[in-house]
């Protein structure tokens, strides 16, 4: 049987590799370091971790993330299996010793008989056999320019320029209002595609003030930091002059508040639909070099975001990732070139675990595809078919920035839709619900 091949030995390629082996398919997995390093990267071991030694939430019953480790887990996943093996007190998260960790991923990999794992940098793209392309946000030079070269030039983006995304249940309608700019659009979904949050002269001024005094998180060692004219942080906007964002993303000019259509409002903070399903909004040119907790103390300044929950904060980082809507299909191929897959952050996930869940399935659907099959990914009702449809289809290709795994990228629950609940029954729901189809799809292969 010919071997499916693996570019990149991180959390995704890792899995993958596992993942075709334990279905019999050979697997070659090509791992440039420790002969080309990154500045990130300290060794040559497989699946190591880079910025933190967390995965998160391990409430299976509550939390997104930790769904889809019960998920992994539930399909073998070595990812979970070394991770729980080595993990470290750490509350409600799991959290693990990442060089033991890494270590001992590396030799359950080098002890399986159908993996080999081959040193060396791939710098070009085949034109045939069963390939999966893994090598994460710090995707080598040469290899970038291979899957430029076949992707088009627009396809990866360098620095990334993240903006806050809001879960939508928790702004608050009272204060803010449904409207495009000038009521812009044919339809009346386009004529109230943003929510905006007016603010008023005193709001604005205090909202400036806290923005220019908060704490910034500096840039790594290898990094630059140079920005996108059209996706400046905020802070360096308001940096510029105090009425430079009233005049940028909060101009106030073409909308009516709706529960006080006389007062004309300061300045207006949008926030644009980010999912298909419209339980996520984006705030609109708020991309922000802030550090976390400073974020959630200034966006929650914001009329009708005082108690906003965050799907994902912003920032500014070095990263490389495809427009997977545009490019991948729902078995994460590449449309142009079917016998390469995707996988891992370079496909628009955020985050270990999902980096890792996305490898997992790329791998099952390349071992199937080596064994005549076809796999079809997990219903969207689970945490890993969540994320596949939402990197494949569900996000806006336009506006796409890597995501972390979070109930936002779920269907709602049919049960739920007569009136809202608090996440003390929603969350489970959602969980039981993705457990059950989880099974189903596991059961059926």
């Amino acid at each position: 049987m010919e071997p499916v091949h693996i570019i990149g030995a991180g959390l995704a390629g890792s899995e993958a590799a596992w993942q075709i082996a334990r279905t019999g398919v050979p697997v070659v997995l090509h791992e440039m370091r420790p002969a080309k390093g990154t500045f990130a990267h300290k060794t040559g071991d497989c699946a190591e971790m880079v910025c933190s030694n967390s995965f998160r939430s391990d409430d299976d019953a509550m939390n997104a993330v930790g769904q889809l480790h019960w998920e992994m887990r539930a399909a073998g996943g070595l990812i979970m299996a070394m991770a729980d093996r080595h993990r470290l007190p750490a509350g409600g998260a799991l959290a693990v010793d990442r060089e033991a960790f890494s270590a001992a991923v590396t030799e359950a990999l080098r002890a399986e008989a159908l993996i080999q794992i081959v040193p060396g940098e791939i710098t070009d793209l085949p034109d045939d056999g069963n390939w999966i392309v893994a090598t994460g946000p710090l995707t080598s030079d040469a290899l970038a320019q291979a899957i430029r070269a076949v992707t088009g030039t627009d396809a990866l983006a360098f620095f990334d320029a993240i903006a806050p995304i809001v879960h939508a249940d928790t702004i608050d309608m009272s204060v803010a209002w449904e409207q495009s700019r000038y009521d812009k659009g044919e339809t009346e979904a386009e004529q109230k595609a943003y929510i905006n949050c007016p603010m008023t002269r005193d709001q604005y001024e205090a909202f400036i003030d806290a923005l220019l005094a908060a704490e910034k998180t500096e840039f790594h060692e290898g990094e630059t930091a140079g920005y996108f004219d059209g996706c400046l942080p905020i802070e360096v906007m308001a940096e510029r002059g105090r009425e430079t964002l009233r005049h940028g993303p909060m101009k106030p000019v073409g909308l009516t508040n709706a529960h006080n259509p006389t007062e004309k409002p300061y300045a207006v903070v949008q926030l644009r639909r980010d999912n298909a399903l419209g339980t996520l909004y984006n705030i609109v040119g708020f991309q922000t070099k802030m550090k976390y907790g400073a974020q959630t103390q200034v966006f929650r300044m914001i009329p009708g975001l005082e108690n906003a929950s965050f799907a994902r904060l912003g920032g500014i980082h070095r990263n490389s990732f495809l427009n997977s809507p545009t490019l991948l299909d729902d078995r994460m191929r590449l449309r142009q070139r079917p016998n390469l897959r995707f996988a891992g952050q370079v496909t628009g996930v955020e985050g270990y675990v999902e980096s890792a869940a996305i490898g997992l399935l790329a791998g099952r659907m390349a071992a199937a595809q080596a064994q005549g099959r076809d796999l079809t990914p997990p219903a969207p009702t689970t945490a890993m078919g969540a994320l596949v449809n939402h990197i494949t289809g569900g996000a806006e290709a336009k506006t796409f920035q890597p995501m972390n795994v979070n109930f936002g990228l779920f269907p709602p629950l049919d049960e739920m839709r007569g009136g809202r609940k608090g996440r003390k029954d929603r969350y489970p729901a959602y969980t039981q619900r993705a457990k059950d189809d989880f099974s189903a799809w596991l059961a059926a292969q």
